[in-house]
Formats: structure tokens, C-alpha cells, sequence
């Protein structure tokens, strides 16, 4: 008979409060457990912000988002969630302690666990506490929509960001069925900054025949876009000149229902629908991505669907070598190895 393997659930939620904020280093240390809203109304009280903007639905825990390890559209000028991760304390499943990096920007000398921890969902170590690099909030913002043809959209992308143009982010937008846009959002210390960058990105958009809408925009992280209970959702990773042909694809095109936010400049994003894709389809949607250099990760699906969440990688046998230093008894979310396809292992 087979050994029955019995599971239990660690929770951090009382784990929850703010180590060291170091207003002017612009960092701050936090338990994991802490709540990601909570966490932004902290450092709004001292004008100060986190530029990471998790999936659309999963954990709100700040250690739950840097175990997910996955960026967004805020990627396009503040870079990757590992990037904004410059310290990380650790509990390994036999007891173990650890801590990597510092509570500066320069301290970060010797191995760098922060990435290795980023992303890892929670299968090598519990994450305890993380120091994060946070910004100052510019006081100014607008966003700017520019509407057209998809390869007008996509002439007009390569060239913003070739551009000396720095958008807080700049995004695919909308759905197969209503049309495809580019929402782009600038932020400054002073709204003239903010006027002359809408100007020239009008003009650029004008060039390539596009029209264009100015909209308000009272924070970056806000993407204009609102996903209740998905269905199905999934973030892809493409690299930028790709993305259009992906949204224009076969595959994209079966499927009904379907928002997207990809960002334009690192190619990496949301798909998401609340109606009844069929699993197939989705997994059409994956080949016609791995095709285009890119990865999908399903990271919600109907209870009956039982898609890999990701497929095996080409690092696949360095991944369980990792596993196996750091849980040499598989203690730790058995069967959830990132870049391993546990049907086939």
C-alpha cells in the first residue's frame, strides 16, 4: 500500500508587523506575514511607495507575493520583484535560520538568496521577513491611451522604448473581441514634467497613426482594469516584440472572454477570463507562447482543468539540485517545484 502522506498549513498572518522602516535609505525590513495593502498604507504615511504589482488574484501577504516571485507591467521602469528584494530571512523545514543581504541598498555582499528565494513558492524555505527598496511618491501623474491598428500599436511601442521617454509603465491593454490599446502612465515631481512627456508621447503615437485619449491617473499601480473571481489566470512572459504577435495569434483569437495587461517593454503580464474557456484551449495559448521564446504559468484554473501550472525548463536538473539541498527530506511543498512538471517527475 501506498504510505499516506499527511500535510499540515504554516501560517504567518500574525507575523505581521514592520521591523525597520528606513525612511531616507528608502528601504524597509517586514514580516512576512504582513498584509500587502497594509504595508502600502505604512509607507504612503511617509510618501514613499513599493513598485510591485502582483497577479491579479493570489496571496496579499508580502511574503506570499515574494514567493510568487512573479512581475508585472510596473517591471517596465522599476524592474523585477528580485530586483526590489535586498534582504530575506529564511526558516528551513529542519529548523534551520538564514539570512541573506542587508537593510541597505549596498550591503549586499556574498550569495545572493534573495533571488533564489524569489519565486521559489515557498518550496525551498519559509520566507520570514524581507527588506525592500521602496520610492518616493511624485506627486504628479496622468495616463495617456493610444488606440489604432495592431501594427501601428507595435511601431509605436519599439519606438517609446527606444525612446529617452521613462513611463511608470507602459501596457497592452484590453481584449480580442473590443481591441487592443496602449496605456501608458508618466509620473513627475511637477505636472509640467508630466504635460511635455504626454506631449511628445501624443506626437510619437500621431506618427505612427494612432489616436489618443488622455486620462487621469491618481497612482501608478492602478492599471484601469478590474478582475473579480477569474476563471482562468495566467501570466506570460514574452519578449516585447513578440507580444503582439501572441495577442493576434490562433490561439489568443479562440479565446472569448479574455483581458489582457502586458507590459509593452519587458513583455510580461496577465491574461484572465470569468467565463468557460475549455483546458485545450489554454493549453494552445502555451505551445503558441513557448514558440514565441516566452513561458505561461497557470496560476488559477476551474478545479477541473489539472493543467501543469508550468512546464519543466531547460535548469530543471539544477532546480532539484537546489531542492535537495535546502529540503533534503521533501518536506516542504511536496509537489510544487517551480520549472519542474511534477507529472513528470
Amino acid at each position: 500500500p501506498q504510505p499516506q502522506i499527511q500535510s499540515s498549513v504554516l501560517s504567518l498572518r500574525h507575523h505581521n508587523q514592520v521591523l525597520e522602516h528606513a525612511t531616507g535609505d528608502f528601504t524597509v525590513t517586514v514580516e512576512a506575514g504582513m498584509a500587502l495593502s497594509e504595508l502600502r498604507a505604512v509607507l504612503a504615511e511617509r510618501g514613499q511607495w513599493l513598485p510591485i504589482d502582483p497577479p491579479l488574484a493570489g496571496p496579499s501577504s508580502i511574503g506570499g507575493v515574494v514567493a510568487r516571485g512573479v512581475s508585472g507591467p510596473l517591471r517596465h521602469k522599476a524592474m523585477g520583484l528580485k530586483d526590489q528584494v535586498i534582504g530575506i530571512s529564511l526558516l528551513r523545514s529542519d529548523g534551520t535560520t538564514a539570512h541573506a543581504g542587508g537593510q541597505v541598498v549596498k550591503n549586499v555582499a556574498g550569495y545572493d538568496l534573495m533571488r533564489l528565494l524569489t519565486g521559489s513558492w515557498g518550496s525551498l524555505a519559509l520566507i520570514t521577513d524581507v527588506t525592500l527598496r521602496v520610492q518616493p511618491i511624485r506627486p504628479h501623474q496622468a495616463a495617456l491611451v493610444l488606440d489604432g491598428d495592431l501594427s501601428g500599436l507595435e511601431s509605436c511601442r519599439a519606438e517609446i522604448v527606444r525612446s529617452t521617454l521613462t513611463p511608470e509603465r507602459c501596457d497592452w491593454q484590453g481584449s480580442v473581441e473590443q481591441g487592443l490599446q496602449l496605456r501608458i502612465v508618466v509620473s513627475s515631481v511637477s505636472d509640467t514634467a508630466v504635460e511635455e512627456q504626454l506631449q511628445r508621447l501624443d506626437n510619437i503615437g500621431r506618427s505612427h497613426g494612432l489616436t489618443s485619449d488622455h486620462q487621469p491617473c491618481s497612482d501608478p499601480r492602478d492599471n484601469g482594469l478590474t478582475c473579480s473571481a477569474p476563471t482562468w489566470l495566467v501570466r506570460v512572459v514574452l519578449p516585447p516584440a513578440k507580444v503582439s504577435e501572441l495577442l493576434q495569434s490562433p490561439a489568443a483569437l479562440a479565446l472569448t472572454g479574455w483581458s489582457w495587461d502586458i507590459a509593452a517593454g519587458s513583455g510580461c503580464g496577465d491574461g484572465w477570463s470569468s467565463g468557460a474557456s475549455q483546458p485545450f484551449q489554454v493549453e494552445a495559448l502555451r505551445r503558441s507562447v513557448i514558440e514565441l521564446g516566452g513561458s505561461l504559468t497557470v496560476l488559477v484554473q476551474p478545479e477541473t482543468a489539472a493543467i501543469p501550472a508550468w512546464l519543466d525548463t531547460p535548469a530543471r536538473p539544477v532546480i532539484e539540485a537546489v531542492k535537495r539541498q535546502f529540503d533534503p527530506r521533501q518536506q516542504l511543498c511536496r509537489g510544487r517545484l517551480p520549472g519542474v512538471n511534477q507529472d513528470t517527475a
